[in-house]
């Protein structure tokens, strides 16, 4: 038989780090190891009440069970332009500049798909959700790595910019607040990334699920006059509304860039169910308190826990940081990330995120999810305490 040999796409990309970690610890757990994680970004309790009722009141209908529009139904356009105005002060139209999504992620490669050719660059940040770098190689474009560093409040160099040949450009990942860092973004950022899309002609995309966790201070790309021109905003429901399952996004731009994103999502995803369109919308409604309560309160009692677990571990972290995960530096007794990451792993039963897999800028660093409850993060606490002690005899 003649071999069968894959795309060679394929050998850009390498399975996903959380693909492949997450068989290894739940290969320990069948052994009884109770490995406790902290790797990953998925919230741990449910959405509000009124958006399961939403859902199951929606299913009970006969007609709620056949294909949907690609564009998604009116109400959830109109609660998503809706949303945009309550929490950012962004006007859309529901009709032509919002697209509901089956995830952000899923976005990434619509977006990728509708505007890069082979060999066309894309700029990716340094460290960065790793999505953006394996997606812009399953396209075959060309990455272009720009640095984000500690000093700089983890913000884009705009001078190496510059300097950097941008001639073949087209696309840009920025993504605020930050994930990894949990660094935030500033008016004035979000103003200067916006004019240099426009000078290069290069198309802006900021990555913005994170904004409403730890974080009062919501910001989105569209507030700067005129950025729609030029950006693209991805917006997900998985982290601020408890929804991560559930995989509803929405993208938000001019209706030209909108337009061409759904001529390649028509062509790939037949709609969301209905009923889970219409449990968004009760979603989109849930109230300040609500928001005040998972978002704000239960992070802040699980971040200080965080906070003492990298304390243990000897790192330094910035306490400004927003978001759901805690970014910190590793001692120098450690030649990287995944050396710590490791120990933890195996010797406390405790899984973290080594940085390395944000990329090289990221390799001094691990991240902590706060994904887990207060319990399950205080037992992780006293498992690595006793790692310390054990390391200090």
């Amino acid at each position: 038989m003649k071999p069968i040999i894959p795309a060679e796409r394929l050998s850009s990309i390498t399975e996903y780090y959380f693909s492949t970690k997450l068989k290894e610890i739940a290969e320990m757990n069948a052994k009884g190891m109770n490995v406790i994680s902290l790797g990953i970004g998925s919230p741990d309790l449910p959405p509000s009440a009124e958006t399961i009722e939403a859902l199951c009141q929606s299913a009970t209908d006969d007609k709620a069970h056949g294909y949907q529009p690609y564009v998604g139904i009116p109400e959830l356009r109109n609660a998503f332009a809706e949303w945009y105005k309550k929490w950012f002060s962004v006007e859309l139209n529901p009709a032509n500049e919002v697209q509901p999504l089956i995830g952000s992620k899923e976005g990434i490669l619509h977006i990728s798909l509708a505007f890069l050719n082979p060999g066309d660059g894309v700029l990716v940040p340094n460290p960065g959700y790793p999505t953006y770098s394996s997606v812009s190689n399953l396209v075959q474009a060309k990455v272009l790595t720009y640095d984000l560093d500690e000093d700089n409040n983890w913000q884009p160099d705009f001078e190496a910019l510059e300097k950097m040949d941008l001639s073949n450009v087209k696309l840009m990942w920025v993504n605020y607040p930050n994930m990894p860092t949990g660094a935030s973004a500033t008016p004035e950022l979000f103003e200067k990334l916006v004019a240099f899309g426009k000078k290069h002609g290069i198309v802006i995309c900021n990555d913005n699920p994170y904004s409403f966790i730890l974080n009062e201070n919501r910001l989105s790309i569209l507030q700067v006059p005129g950025a729609k021109d030029i950006c693209i905003e991805l917006n997900s429901m998985s982290k601020s509304h408890n929804m991560p399952g559930w995989r509803m996004g929405v993208l938000a731009s001019n209706p030209q860039f909108v337009q061409w994103v759904l001529k390649v999502k028509s062509n790939i995803d037949s709609g969301q169910f209905k009923p889970m369109q219409v449990a968004a919308v009760a979603a989109l409604n849930n109230s300040e308190e609500w928001h005040t309560k998972m978002n704000i309160e239960l992070y802040s009692n699980r971040r200080q826990l965080a906070e003492e677990i990298l304390k243990t571990l000897g790192c330094t972290f910035d306490s400004k940081q927003v978001g759901m995960f805690l970014w910190g530096k590793i001692p120098a007794k450690y030649k990287d990330s995944g050396e710590l990451a490791d120990k933890v792993l195996y010797e406390s039963k405790v899984f973290i995120t080594p940085g390395f897999i944000f990329g090289d800028k990221g390799n001094r660093y691990v991240r902590l999810s706060l994904c887990a409850n207060d319990k399950m993060l205080g037992d992780a606490l006293e498992r690595i305490k006793q790692l310390s002690i054990a390391g200090q005899q």
